[in-house]
């Protein structure tokens, strides 16, 4: 949904163990401004690794989470997400054979999901790091906008060899489908697709934190 950095994501402690993993954040907006939301934490590549780590007390001076502690973060998401005017439908399910995170909810509007993060954040879900007001919808001019969000290479900069070798391997994709096609963009960096109705950012984490790659955008709908 975001540039994620180890001290902002819901699971950092997770992520800290392994280099190799996705993030993968999918929006489906309909006409009417309402539509689904859904992001995945997919660390499937390193399962091997992370089997062998689970076993383990900490690692690198850190605390190994058991799935008892994941559950309750994904538990204490879900609780909090519900609460949000706007959010519906919200699911949360942890894969611990394969190492896959996801949340997944409805929204009345886009902006919804700006607020649930706030909260998340207030409530000390989330870290203090993680961009919140996302995106911005005009149902008059049909034009989605993808907030600009600031870098955190200062922060990057800061951290130990060790802690950068967590973003080696590590990916980020954002998928924006529509329900009308997609007239004109802001940032050449999406891909449109072939029907013109969705678009789709990737790269490397490493791509957004040091800013070599922007998610700001401003997507005109027919």
């Amino acid at each position: 949904m975001k540039v994620i950095l180890k001290y902002s994501f819901i699971f950092f402690v997770f992520l800290s163990l392994t280099s190799c993993f996705d993030i993968i954040d999918k929006i489906s907006l309909k006409a009417d401004g309402s539509g689904e939301y859904s992001v995945i934490l997919n660390a499937s590549k390193s399962k091997t690794r992370l089997q062998s780590i689970s076993k383990m007390e900490t690692i690198n001076g850190k605390k190994v989470p058991k799935k008892s502690e994941i559950d309750k973060k994904l538990n204490d998401a879900s609780a909090i997400f519900k609460t949000v005017a706007g959010i519906s439908n919200v699911k949360t399910s942890f894969d611990a054979e394969n190492y896959i995170i996801k949340l997944s909810c409805n929204f009345k509007k886009i902006e919804n999901i700006n607020a649930g993060l706030e909260l998340l954040k207030s409530k000390n879900v989330i870290g203090k790091m993680v961009p919140t007001q996302l995106y911005k919808n005009n149902l008059s001019e049909k034009i989605l906008v993808r907030n600009k969000i600031s870098s955190f290479k200062t922060e990057y900069d800061k951290m130990s060899s060790a802690d950068k070798e967590v973003f080696n391997n590590a990916t980020y994709t954002s998928i924006l489908q529509f329900e009308n096609l997609i007239k004109s963009q802001t940032n050449s960096e999406y891909k449109i697709s072939p029907n013109k109705k969705a678009i789709k950012l990737d790269g490397t984490i490493l791509d957004f934190i040091l800013q070599k790659k922007q998610v700001q955008n401003n997507i005109t709908l027919q």
